[in-house]
């Protein structure tokens, strides 16, 4: 999901527009009840929606979600490179087309639908198989297994009614995914961010895991992490 970044980027270009500094009154209880917001861990995966080792990697944080979910910030990026001779996407994507449109019908689900429903979108499309993930009657199937009504939704719409993938607010959002995939130097799918640092890849084995590449070793950075953003009052439990 990138808009939570873009947005970031345009919070702070606003502030340009003023030379006059800005400051939000608050009363007490408004600053108690701030301090006392919960933060959760940013965990980003860069991935590809038909790369072997990025099904195998959100297989994974299926498990993990299920123990540390309340705790994390989850959203994907996706590789590819921009490419202006491509007629249907701008983008050429490793796997062929088929993945592409896979990205689109991901990003369109990541930003129209709750968490729990996309990502069991996304499971749904990888338990498919990786030559599956893409194609209409594949996104069709796991959108009605997740309870999205695809013709009738804001799903649909931005990916394509057809499901194609090739829906106008699709390929923009796949376009900016691209490029903040590129911004976070991510190169290899599937990279994962903790809290903004790379801590495992996954590229035909797992590569660079210094705290391990299991679902407790995930579990454990995301309950330090935790611990760290909300203060000593929070423990980090295993």
């Amino acid at each position: 999901m990138v808009y939570p970044l873009l947005g970031l980027i345009a919070l702070f270009t606003a502030g340009k527009c003023s030379s006059v500094p800005f400051k939000v009154q608050t009363t007490p209880e408004q600053d108690y009840f701030e301090a006392d917001k919960e933060v959760k861990v940013p965990v980003v995966l860069g991935v590809m929606s038909a790369c072997p080792d990025a099904i195998l990697c959100e297989s994974v944080f299926d498990h993990v979600l299920q123990q540390v979910g309340e705790k994390v910030d989850l959203s994907l990026t996706f590789l590819g490179t921009l490419n202006s001779s491509d007629p249907d996407f701008g983008i050429t994507c490793m796997h062929g087309p088929n993945e592409c449109a896979g990205n689109v019908q991901e990003l369109c689900a990541v930003k129209y639908t709750p968490r729990d429903v996309w990502w069991r979108f996304v499971q749904c499309q990888n338990f498919q198989g990786r030559y599956e993930v893409g194609k209409p009657e594949t996104a069709l199937k796991c959108a009605d297994a997740v309870e999205i009504d695809w013709p009738n939704s804001d799903v649909g719409q931005c990916a394509g009614v057809d499901a194609s993938g090739k829906g106008k607010e699709g390929l923009s959002l796949l376009r900016e995914s691209v490029q903040v995939t590129k911004s976070l130097g991510i190169e290899k799918s599937c990279t994962i961010l903790i809290n903004g640092n790379a801590v495992c890849v996954r590229d035909g084995s797992w590569k660079d895991c210094e705290g391990g590449h299991t679902p407790a070793d995930f579990v454990r950075q995301i309950n330090e992490e935790y611990a760290k953003l909300n203060g000593d009052s929070v423990q980090a439990s295993v």
